[in-house]
């Protein structure tokens, strides 16, 4: 088995099989991006870790399911915790947010079942489509019956996959990791395959997940069932927001709504995701209802 040096000096997204079991795994490691989304904001050590869990397991799941647009990974709950959201692309660019409710300084429990009546968990995919035309979306609901985020999304496989799925989380200050291993559908592995790796997969342990280089961990819990590493892909921070996507935001509000968000002569705007600023003049908001031209889609909620 070899990985490249890079590999575990970075961030990246690393597919492997275990043979002999008969399953496959992906495994994340997030540095700087996960410490690029953390510091937009002061958030609470529950929120914090909550979003570094989300923000690895949208990448994790790039690695298990064809993606050709991009993944996300929402979480609404009804107390001080309002939103979680955490979106990787096919490009394996990262970015992620969480919201609080305003004036509310009550604790942030970790426990999803706290989160309140009516809080949610949702994998939303995106997918290209033809030129024009709304993107094709597929959202999975997961059911908010666990503790955590690891436990909640294994159940999810379990249900909509129907495939025995583990799923490990971790998130630090400075580090985010993911790993995910899966029984390959069929029969294929030894009969006892799943059980060993899965009962191998129950000795990490979250700081060892965080600190060890994809290679370690690897050799460490699967070495006798002949791991093949089939892909490494480098991730990063990046926000997909443009002006493009602003002024389609602006105009999707309707014109007596944008023209009222212009103070002072021009609408200011600014990305929540990577605090990229945009402004626009009264006349170009006025300009954004009297075009011609094609319509530009209107962007969904959370872009």
């Amino acid at each position: 088995m070899t990985v490249n040096a890079s590999a575990d000096d970075g961030d990246h997204l690393t597919r492997f099989l275990l043979d002999r079991a008969g399953v496959r795994g992906v495994h994340v490691h997030l540095g700087d991006s996960w410490t690029q989304i953390r510091s937009r904001d002061d958030y609470p050590l529950a929120v914090a870790e909550l979003l570094g869990e989300a923000t690895a397991a949208a990448a994790l799941f790039t690695g298990h399911a064809k993606i050709d647009g991009r993944l996300s990974v929402q979480l609404r709950g009804q107390g001080r915790l309002r939103t979680l959201f955490a979106e990787c692309t096919a490009a394996g660019t990262l970015r992620g947010i969480a919201q609080l409710a305003e004036g509310d300084v009550s604790p942030v429990s970790r426990d999803l079942r706290e989160l309140g009546a009516g809080a949610m968990l949702a994998i939303t995919i995106e997918s290209r489509s033809a030129a024009g035309r709304e993107p094709m979306r597929y959202q999975g609901i997961v059911a908010l019956e666990a503790d955590s985020l690891a436990a909640a999304f294994e159940q999810y496989f379990r249900q909509s996959e129907q495939l025995p799925t583990r799923l490990l989380l971790a998130a630090d200050e400075q580090q985010a990791a993911g790993l995910m291993l899966q029984k390959l559908p069929g029969d294929e592995g030894d009969e006892d395959g799943w059980n060993r790796a899965s009962a191998l997969f129950d000795t990490l342990k979250p700081g060892e997940l965080l600190q060890w280089p994809v290679q370690t961990l690897l050799a460490r819990l699967f070495h006798e069932d002949g791991v093949r590493l089939l892909g490494d892909k480098p991730l990063r921070f990046a926000c997909s927001c443009s002006r493009e996507r602003v002024a389609a935001m602006l105009e999707s509000l309707g014109p007596d709504e944008a023209r009222a968000a212009v103070i002072g002569g021009s609408a200011h705007v600014r990305c929540e995701f990577c605090g990229q600023a945009y402004e626009f003049t009264g006349d170009e908001v006025d300009a954004l209802f009297s075009r011609t031209g094609p319509e530009i889609g209107a962007p969904g909620a959370l872009q």
